[in-house]
């Protein structure tokens, strides 16, 4: 399903209904909208987890403007209108209030749409994401799990991200972001079935993500959010969930560190995720 927001075409498929039988009555289940990373991927590599909370919330994901299969100018890619587009898809939509999930890259879209928009969302959660980025922890990181060779493959990946800098990072960088075992066959399954826009994903990762600070917006977020992070992340690691947490409104904002978790804490620690999301919904 496609919803026009007036330059794009933004995709959306959805988990659950948006009323429930309730006896002599429909109920309204909340929105709840999931916004995947990348830049570049597509909405499927957060399914089938997110499904779940359907028995709650009318579960939605999009692809992001010029991912996955939306439409969209690259001279249109920018935080701000990436933040933009979630509140024109609601317009058109007819959402009101909605909970906005976003992880990594989507987080980083979250982030703009609620600084732009601060009476739109009910709630925000933001997962394993940056105000910005912090490269030399990450190259650190990348060189104690995988040595000089690792270090220098995250180093050309984003300061050129050509097409073998991109296929280097991906088969060799990107299985760092999460600890070996548990969930790791699944998480690369995830991976050969996304849709991956190189083109988005090296014009975003080559300009404004190397260049963003979205600290300053976010002391304009009122509504109650949840920013959840795991110690192991490399790519977005818990100095940048501290961050974020110290930049936003005084009690608007509850930090939780998952120990052991990497990037995008619902893939390696699903129940403990769960029970903090549900915990934050409720």
């Amino acid at each position: 399903m496609f919803a026009d927001v007036g330059t794009a075409r933004i995709f959306f498929d959805t988990a659950g209904s948006g009323l429930a039988v309730d006896g002599e009555r429909m109920v309204e289940r909340p929105a709840l909208i999931v916004m995947h990373g990348g830049p570049g991927f597509d909405h499927s590599t957060m399914r089938p987890y997110f499904d779940r909370f359907a028995d709650s919330h009318q579960v939605i994901y999009i692809d992001h403007r010029a991912n996955g299969r939306s439409t969209g100018e690259q001279s249109s890619l920018t935080l701000a209108q990436w933040g933009d587009d979630v509140k024109a898809f609601c317009d058109v939509l007819g959402i009101a209030r909605p909970v906005v999930y976003g992880n990594s890259f989507g987080g980083m879209v979250a982030m703009a749409y609620a600084a732009r928009h601060p009476g739109h969302p009910s709630k925000l959660i933001l997962s394993s994401t940056a105000a910005r980025m912090r490269f030399d922890e990450t190259y650190r990181m990348m060189e104690e799990r995988g040595g000089k060779d690792a270090r220098a493959i995250a180093e050309r990946f984003w300061t050129t991200t050509d097409d073998g800098a991109i296929a280097d990072y991906m088969r060799v960088c990107m299985p760092f972001y999460n600890p070996p075992g548990g969930n790791a066959e699944l998480q690369a399954q995830a991976r050969r079935r996304a849709i991956l826009r190189g083109d988005t994903l090296r014009y975003f990762s080559t300009g404004e993500m190397r260049t963003m600070d979205a600290r300053a917006g976010l002391s304009k977020i009122a509504c109650p959010t949840l920013i959840t992070v795991g110690d192991y992340d490399p790519i977005t690691p818990v100095v940048c969930s501290q961050e974020i947490f110290d930049a936003m409104p005084q009690g608007v904002a509850k930090l939780e560190i998952f120990r052991g978790a990497g990037h995008g804490v619902h893939r390696d620690q699903p129940d403990e995720a769960e029970r903090a999301m549900r915990a934050f919904l409720a």
